[in-house]
């Protein structure tokens, strides 16, 4: 994939960079690699850095939306460029743990907007040119939770960033992704909709679930959590279809009452209907395993939310 960027603040004849990525498609905790490719302009220039970031489309409190850098590396320090010479610049930029998703089981996940900056300041006048689009793909682990979510016949509705932190969730990055799914019809008496967070890292990765429960006569409605801590092999031979339905089963039909319960403090936003995930089946194996953490529920959003970071 090549994406061309002239430097603008140097005008007509400034030095052009092409950035070719091996590979646009990344697990978290991956390495996306490739080469910055630069083409001397009209005239010699001192080129001072070249940086790469990841940049990600973050919704803030006040319902703004603004990019992100969540992720950055200068892949080369001050060198001359000559008038017309070319210069191939290889790269290796590792993916943080918690990069958000972007495509799963090969389809686009509506609302997310992520992608590799190319960075270059000559005569210290920097261009941060555009994006070239990354696909951040699900960890083997990740993808037994998602699949469980269509085997249950869920539907997928949109995903976003937001910015804050999770609470009691060890969290790198200034923000965290929502999954929003449509509940089946069996589960859509007692739930509107369903959002998950993955929480990512080397060891293993934090699931947190919240259901917007609807009101009843023997049932409060509000938001509801949840939060699963697994190691990764373990997560790939859990059976998560059961253990997700145990859990919204008893969100469903539990009286409103405080169980102490700590989760993220998070007002609900309007998403647009996609395509499902639902009908797609992943391969984890059956059988609960130790070591997963299944979180109480609680029917009132406390501060539990952390302020939003540039």
């Amino acid at each position: 994939m090549v994406f061309k960027k002239v430097l603008r603040a140097l005008g007509v004849g400034g030095p052009s960079v092409d950035t070719v990525l091996s590979n646009s498609r990344v697990h978290p905790g991956g390495v996306l690699t490739g080469e910055v490719r630069m083409v001397g302009g009209d005239a010699d220039s001192d080129i001072d850095y070249v940086a790469l970031s990841l940049v990600a489309r973050v919704e803030r409190s006040d319902d703004s939306v603004a990019p992100v850098e969540f992720d950055r590396a200068v892949v080369a320090g001050r060198f001359s460029l000559p008038a017309g010479q070319q210069r191939t610049i290889p790269f290796q930029l590792p993916v943080p743990w918690e990069a958000p998703l972007t495509e799963v089981f090969g389809t686009h996940l509506h609302g997310m907007a992520l992608g590799l900056r190319t960075e270059l300041a000559v005569a210290k006048a920097v261009d941060k040119g555009d994006l070239d689009p990354v696909q951040i793909v699900p960890l083997p682990s990740q993808e037994a939770v998602l699949g469980a979510f269509g085997q249950l016949g869920f539907r997928f509705k949109t995903a976003d960033l937001e910015a804050g932190r999770i609470h009691g969730v060890p969290q790198q990055l200034p923000f965290f992704q929502e999954i929003e799914f449509y509940p089946p019809p069996h589960l859509a008496r007692g739930i509107t909709q369903v959002e998950l967070t993955f929480v990512a890292e080397p060891q293993g990765m934090a699931v947190v679930l919240e259901a917007d429960r609807r009101a009843g006569l023997f049932t409060s409605g509000g938001d509801v959590y949840g939060r699963f801590h697994v190691s990764h092999h373990d997560a790939e031979r859990t059976d998560w279809r059961a253990r997700i339905e145990e859990w919204l089963t008893q969100v469903a039909g539990r009286r409103g009452q405080s169980h102490g319960y700590q989760a993220h403090g998070h007002q609900s936003h309007g998403f647009h209907g996609g395509p499902g995930v639902g009908g797609i089946v992943a391969g984890a194996a059956a059988g609960i395993v130790g070591g997963m953490v299944l979180g109480e529920v609680f029917d009132e959003v406390g501060d539990f939310f952390g302020g939003d970071e540039d």
